[in-house]
């Protein structure tokens, strides 16, 4: 990691940070927080959080060691930020894919740079604000205009993300989107997830089909599924375990590529699939949401101890 001497533009002035500052990482401009009581990284293209951690603790979230940090590629890890749609345009409820001009997964959010808003400091907590504002530099891909702010908080306690989408067009807005949070696991056979044994979901493994879920969620293979709650979840693993809760969001995304589909995929170890998984706080399916004109709705979720 080097000092960048290329910074995007903002009127925030790094001499008022105390924990705060500027790194490259790879070939992108990154916010290092170093505080007493936690870690974090925030990469502007994306807005993405790639690490958490309490001092003296490992890292809350999952990252891939061949994760690459380049211009336009999408970070394999931590949270990525799914939006103004979720997973394939295709599966996309009409009125959101109406508006998709591209075969693309996830949007355009996640690989997108965002603008650094602000940066609050106390002895306790660090808040960090970043915007994109999606106008016509996105219509090859996606057809309105929407601004996208999102808010960090860090703390002892864990660390929160809230994802505020406000409709700038004139036309209603229908849009999809999640917190694709990945998490470590010291074995994914061992791993379950509570609080969400009451729900139904769809199964993208299955043509789409509509079960019911009983019991804890656990995993013996590929698991893609979407389920009908935005209650607070629990992450159980034989190292710990984890609360989210959600705000705004009645889905809940569980994914593990399992070892076939992880063999395909880009930036991730053929045997990583046992080391984490994926809790995605989201509006997806039927959960996708509608703007009026002016209209704001915020996503959120809170990471921690359980």
């Amino acid at each position: 990691m080097s000092e960048s001497s290329n910074r995007p533009p903002t009127s925030l002035s790094p001499g008022q940070w105390s924990f705060t500052r500027w790194n490259t990482i790879g070939q992108l401009e990154a916010l290092e927080i170093h505080h007493p009581l936690f870690r974090a990284i925030i990469f502007l293209q994306g807005a993405h959080l790639a690490h958490f951690a309490p001092q003296d603790e490992a890292d809350w979230l999952w990252l891939s060691n061949r994760a690459r940090f380049e211009p336009g590629r999408a970070i394999r890890g931590g949270i990525p930020i799914c939006w103004p749609w979720f997973g394939d345009p295709a599966k996309n409820p009409p009125e959101v894919r109406k508006r998709i001009r591209t075969d693309a997964a996830h949007g355009f959010a996640r690989t997108a740079l965002w603008k650094l808003e602000d940066v609050q400091e106390s002895a306790h907590e660090v808040e960090i604000s970043l915007s994109l504002d999606a106008n016509e530099d996105f219509a090859d891909t996606w057809n309105g205009h929407a601004l996208a702010l999102i808010t960090f908080s860090f703390s002892v306690r864990g660390c929160q993300l809230a994802l505020t989408t406000t409709n700038l067009d004139s036309s209603p807005l229908s849009f999809s989107q999640a917190l694709h949070t990945y998490l470590p696991t010291t074995d994914i056979t061992r791993t379950r997830v509570l609080g969400l044994g009451t729900s139904n979901y769809t199964d993208t493994l299955k043509d789409w089909a509509y079960c019911s879920q009983e019991g804890p969620v656990y995993f013996d293979g590929e698991t893609d599924r979407i389920y009908e709650s935005g209650e607070p979840v629990t992450i159980v693993t034989p190292s710990g375990s984890r609360k989210l809760t959600a705000v705004g969001s009645d889905s809940t995304v569980v994914w593990n590529p399992g070892p076939d589909k992880a063999a395909g995929l880009s930036d991730f170890p053929d045997t990583a699939w046992k080391n984490m998984l994926c809790v995605e706080t989201a509006n997806a399916a039927g959960d996708y949401r509608v703007l009026n004109e002016g209209q704001s709705h915020t996503l959120g979720v809170f990471i921690g101890r359980k």
